[in-house]
């Protein structure tokens, strides 16, 4: 069911070797996240001297299952992991808007990238660390209500 719309699109990302005959290929990649979950913290923004300010906050997801040797939806306990995400928004006119109108606790849905970077802290310790860069937000909840 699902087989022919994969290859076509994996077609449309990936070039074969096959197709360019000695020369220079080409591939294209795909990074692509979709969060969907709750603020942990309200946005701060940063900006380092000569760099362009961004606007950083938590994003808390959920996952729940059921376990148990019974796998109707009546039986077995119920068991949840939740995951934390470092959200980054670095476009001017989004950086704004999730500064303003994100607030912890708000339902949203993320779009963007992930990026992997190290640093050092304050004792000078490589640290590596795991961003997603937004480059779309939708807000689902109704706290839409400008800080003050």
């Amino acid at each position: 069911m699902f087989r022919r719309p994969v290859v076509q699109v994996l077609r449309q990302f990936v070039r074969h070797e096959s197709e360019v005959a000695s020369s220079l290929v080409l591939e294209r990649s795909l990074n692509r996240v979709q969060l969907l979950g709750r603020v942990g913290q309200d946005p701060v923004m940063r900006q380092v001297e000569g760099k362009n300010p961004v606007t950083i906050f938590s994003l808390a997801t959920n996952e729940m299952w059921r376990s148990g040797e019974n796998e109707t939806y009546q039986m077995g306990d119920v068991s949840q992991k939740t995951t934390w995400h470092r959200i980054s928004v670095f476009r001017p006119g989004l950086r704004d808007v999730a500064y303003q109108y994100v607030k912890k606790g708000s339902r949203i849905y993320v779009e963007g990238k992930v990026d992997y970077g190290e640093y050092t802290d304050k004792n000078n310790v490589r640290r590596q660390a795991t961003t997603i860069i937004a480059d779309n937000i939708i807000f689902l909840s109704d706290q839409m209500k400008e800080k003050p």
